[in-house]
């Protein structure tokens, strides 16, 4: 009988216009093979095949220059999720989804110049702040006699000794990484040395290394853990200094774009906590290796390092299972701030680099919003202020000198342009920018890559190296407002149809209307269901800001803080006008930026700011939104544009609010509604 030839168990694929290229097992998709060579394909759905940002065009013909016959069988047929996707919206006939068409042989992929990411701006960069020093590691310049005969202690124990005599060391001890090399070191310098410290917390001085007299470098690093981006910044411990920063995606994006579909995929996956856990360390490595490279440095030169991230992101960079904070009482396996060695995490920095982690505050509240709480300090003044964290899951402080609450809540991914039919991550050619004309419906925009509005002369020209490709977060929370401004979105969330008489900017989508935004290679529409995306993330997160304010028995906030990424980003009178964030006056509303990393630079730089945040997070009363009774009428009332029932009085004072809005006063007080 004739035998089958065996099938292949793997085939080479090859991505264009890079050439990148490396043979990878059959059934892989073609978006994982993608992010394995560096190759930049968009995806904001976590692979779901909804967004649709991610297709490419399966090149078909002989490739001699590859040693290649590309045929269209050399990918899976196209499955329910694409055949539905292309259904609803546009998927060209030569195009595939990259996350849904798998590795079936040999194979050149095209990636059209529409879909590809031109570099994600991560927008978490390095504050200035001024930040007391005194970090937990310490240089003592120590000089010990030669070996002598008559006085058999050895080099370490000497060493020991000379530190605890000349510098008043309590009973300091030796990382047993250093021993190995302590004699050669100490003869290479002569035996006069610069002996660096370790000293945190309540165990005894660790001596992690020794090095020539006079060289007095020291370097650790802080870093945000996010579920979207990761920010790395390399800081001189000597000066407090930060030297380099640099951000990145965070590489768990794939296995879920919200924080709760990667706990699923860890509980549906008997390995899925080590390839989160992985993925997010490679990412951390990486970054570490790009901030020390911008600073004339090796990774080994590193000797601290200090993280922070939310409760999920936390638990997989430990390495630890974060299955316990996907369900009620949402347990964490451990809360308190860590103390450890960068080895035990699997960081390859200095053999004795040390690590601390801030302290988590609750289940759903995490190290960065203990960050958060350090660098904005609410409970060094007066004043009610509420600082909100913006971002994939938001977390959220109200306090002042005398009580404190967090929460966060589940915002999901759409203010990071997830979850809208044009979105995408903040990168050149997003628009985060509009302006609608309210006579006209006539918009304008700025885009992230070009300081022109498309009305200026010059924008074609300076845009068209990557043309006008999306709306990123502070572009959709911009574009909705204007919209709303203008009258095209009613205060219920409907996109009025009835304005097509009024601009051929407003088409129909079958039952529902959609405005469009961009005429140009690319149309970009803010259609009904973007709005509800919106609707749905910003009630959930004004919703969490009012059960603080009604824990805390306030009714109105003196000072509003937005941090993070996106939150650094947003105009606060457009926040303010689409109901994401309570009435306050916009003099007293303003962007802090990165505030999580800049608490984790200051628990870097000072050992007195890290006894403030582990004591601080014993006073943090934690609300659980999800538990409160009233947090379903805040949610159902914040779907409104700005609010069904609360009033916005600061707001009216600076900006006129379509007739039908909020009440100008307080709920529960009598309003006439405006004629006509």
């Amino acid at each position: 009988m004739p035998v089958d030839p065996p099938q292949p168990k793997d085939a080479l694929v090859v991505f264009m216009p890079s050439g990148r290229r490396a043979r990878f097992a059959i059934g892989t998709p073609i978006l994982e093979a993608a992010r394995t060579l560096g190759v930049f394909v968009e995806s904001v759905c976590g692979g779901r095949g909804i967004c649709g940002r991610c297709q490419v065009m399966p090149a078909i013909g002989h490739f001699a220059k590859h040693g290649i016959e590309s045929r269209s069988d050399c990918l899976t047929p196209s499955n329910d999720v694409e055949l539905r996707y292309a259904a609803k919206r546009t998927l060209p006939a030569d195009r595939r989804l990259s996350c849904q068409a798998r590795v079936a042989g040999d194979i050149v992929i095209d990636v059209p110049v529409d879909v590809a990411i031109q570099g994600q701006v991560v927008r978490k960069r390095s504050e200035a702040r001024a930040i007391e020093i005194e970090p937990a590691l310490r240089l003592y310049r120590v000089q010990i006699d030669d070996p002598d005969m008559d006085r058999p202690l050895g080099d370490t124990d000497r060493l020991i000794a000379a530190l605890v005599k000349r510098h008043g060391l309590s009973r300091p001890v030796c990382d047993g990484s250093l021993l190995s090399s302590i004699q050669a070191k100490l003869r290479a310098a002569k035996f006069d040395v610069t002996a660096i410290v370790h000293q945190d917390g309540d165990g005894p001085p660790l001596l992690l290394d020794i090095r020539a007299a006079g060289d007095e470098r020291l370097l650790g690093i802080a870093c945000d853990i996010g579920s979207t981006t990761i920010a790395c910044h390399l800081v001189d411990l000597v000066s407090g200094r930060t030297i380099a920063s640099a951000g990145t995606s965070n590489p768990q994006i794939r296995f879920g774009e919200d924080l709760m579909s990667r706990v699923s995929y860890v509980m549906m996956n008997p390995d899925g906590r080590e390839a989160l856990t992985t993925a997010v360390r490679g990412a951390v490595l990486a970054l570490i290796d790009r901030v020390a490279g911008q600073g004339g440095a090796a990774r080994a030169d590193i000797l601290e390092a200090v993280f922070v991230g939310n409760p999920i992101m936390h638990h997989l960079f430990l390495g630890l299972d974060p299955t316990e904070l996907g369900q009620a009482p949402f347990a964490l396996a451990v809360s308190g701030a860590q103390r450890l060695a960068a080895r035990d995490v699997g960081l390859a920095l200095h053999p004795a680099a040390r690590l601390y982690v801030l302290p988590c505050i609750a289940g759903h509240v995490g190290a960065d919003a203990a960050g958060v709480a350090l660098a904005e300090g609410p409970h060094h003044h007066d004043e009610t202020t509420l600082v909100v964290d913006v971002g994939t899951n938001a977390e959220i402080l109200l306090g002042n000198r005398t009580r404190i609450l967090a929460a966060s809540s589940p915002t999901g991914p759409a203010f990071e342009g997830a979850e809208i039919s044009s979105g995408q991550r903040a990168a050149p050619g997003a628009i985060e920018r509009v302006r609608i004309d309210a006579l006209t419906l006539e918009p304008r925009v700025k885009v992230i890559g070009c300081d022109l509005w498309s009305d200026e002369p010059g924008f074609a020209e300076a845009t068209a190296a990557f043309g006008v490709t999306g709306i990123c977060g502070s572009g959709i929370i911009e574009a909705i407002a204007e919209m709303y401004l203008a009258g095209i979105i009613r205060p219920d969330g409907i996109v009025d149809g009835a304005m097509s008489a009024k601009s051929t900017r407003m088409v129909a989508t079958g039952r529902t209307a959609a405005y469009i935004l961009w005429r140009g290679a690319q149309e970009l529409r803010v259609t009904q269901g973007d709005v509800r995306a919106i609707q749905l993330a910003k009630a959930a997160l004004y919703a969490g800001c009012r059960l603080l304010m009604d824990r805390m028995g306030v009714a109105s906030i003196e000072r509003i803080k937005l941090a993070g990424a996106f939150g650094s980003y947003i105009e606060p009178k457009y926040a303010m006008i689409i109901g994401l964030i309570p009435d306050c006056d916009l003099s007293h509303v303003a962007s802090v930026g990165n505030a999580a990393g800049t608490g984790a630079r200051m628990a870097l730089l000072s050992r007195a700011h890290r006894a403030e945040v582990e004591a601080l997070v014993t006073r943090i009363e934690r609300i659980e939104t999800a538990l409160e009774p009233r947090f379903q009428e805040h949610f159902v009332n914040a779907m409104a544009f700005p609010n069904a029932v609360e009033a916005f009085p600061n707001l009216e004072a600076v900006v006129a609010l379509p007739h039908g809005s909020a009440p100008t006063q307080p709920a529960g007080r009598s309003r006439r509604r405006p004629r006509a």
